[in-house]
């Protein structure tokens, strides 16, 4: 039976207009660094097209040897810069650092994503030697479905930074995680489905 790992894990739904806090426990991904502008960035391009091989070769590989099939699951990302505002308002993406990410199931760990390498080598992913095995532990979060532009999100991460987080007692913490539910190649801009997700702590 195959899992659909975005029904079974929490945190990969949420609704439009309601910011709610929710608890996401320690997650493991495959993830890639890089800097710029998503749209422009050849970097961008790249880590796409190396991190998406290696998902699916792992996938493989826990189907044929573990008997263990999945649904990859939609893209993540992380989203930081020195300079908040370049998120919000600014919203100036050549400024921009990121982290790709595909969520890996718990079944899975560090020898069967070095086997999956060394099985999708030779194929065209430039960056396959530099995606990781990493472990995301992000607690406390505020998140809401956007629908829309991707560069419409501004006024709903004000929103979160400015009013939601302090009214509720909270401060920021970690980086800006996005979901996307739906598929950019193939959707028109007005329907992108994406999880909006920020961690957050106490004060």
């Amino acid at each position: 039976m195959k899992v659909d790992l975005k029904k079974e894990l929490a945190g990969y739904t949420a609704r439009r207009g309601e910011l709610a806090l929710v608890d996401i426990p320690p997650r493991r991904y495959l993830a890639l660094d890089g800097h710029g502008d998503p749209n422009t960035s050849q970097a961008y391009a790249d880590a796409l097209a190396s991190i998406y091989p290696l998902a699916y070769t792992l996938k493989l590989l826990s189907r044929r040897e573990l008997d263990r099939d999945y649904v990859v699951g939609p893209l993540e990302a992380l989203w930081w810069a020195e300079d908040l505002a370049t998120f919000t308002t600014a919203r100036d993406k050549t400024q921009w650092d990121w982290t790709v990410m595909l969520v890996v199931p718990d079944w899975l760990d560090a020898a069967h994503v070095e086997a999956a390498r060394a099985a999708a080598a030779g194929k065209d992913a430039p960056l396959l030697d530099q995606v990781r095995l990493e472990e995301l532990d992000e607690g406390l979060c505020v998140q809401t479905l956007h629908i829309g532009p991707y560069d419409e999100e501004g006024p709903v991460l004000a929103e979160i930074h400015e009013w939601f987080v302090p009214s509720q007692g909270l401060r920021l913490r970690g980086r800006h995680h996005e979901i996307y539910l739906s598929d950019a190649r193939r959707t028109a801009p007005e329907k992108l489905r994406t999880i909006l997700r920020q961690p957050v702590e106490r004060v």
